[in-house]
């Protein structure tokens, strides 16, 4: 996990790499490009990971979602989906809004007969909580009906406990 930067340069040996078979002003032009780019492109910043947990309510309680700021999204660690751009608006403004809590690490305890667990980590910091959690604020709220939205329409998840 990158949270806070993207993918960086590789180094002139990865660039090499990358260039392997062109004349050597090309190779030497494609290399500083590719150091630049990472060989690859570019890859966006993560803006968080937030893990989900449902003791007793199923395997497809657990998700582990990964959102980078361009829209990636990763269910579970597998191939890279992508977000609509009200999803990304919409993970940029829980972001912003988590980061009080984050900085301070908001741990809120679960009560008895909680369904979800949540735990969200991002370059402030991090928060757990659960659905059912006393005092929670609204962005708490707002994050578990991301993960819902985003479990079901991108990742294919079924509802928990479906």
């Amino acid at each position: 996990m990158r949270i806070g930067s993207g993918r960086g340069p590789r180094g002139l040996d990865g660039a090499r790499a990358c260039v392997r078979g062109a004349s050597s002003i090309t190779a030497l032009a494609a290399a500083a490009v590719a150091t630049i780019a990472g060989c690859g492109g570019i890859e966006a910043p993560d803006l968080f990971v937030v893990e989900r947990s449902g003791p007793g309510s199923g395997p497809e309680a657990r998700l582990t979602l990964l959102v980078n700021e361009q829209g990636g999204l990763r269910c579970n660690g597998g191939r890279e989906l992508t977000l609509s751009e009200p999803q990304i608006v919409q993970a940029r403004a829980i972001q912003e809004e988590l980061k009080t809590p984050a900085s301070e690490h908001t741990s809120l305890p679960a009560r008895a007969g909680s369904v979800f667990g949540y735990h969200l980590r991002d370059e402030n910091g991090s928060v757990s909580f659960a659905d059912n959690s006393t005092g929670q604020p609204k962005v708490f709220r707002n994050l578990a009906l991301f993960v819902l939205q985003v479990a079901q329409q991108n990742c294919k998840l079924p509802q928990p406990g479906a």
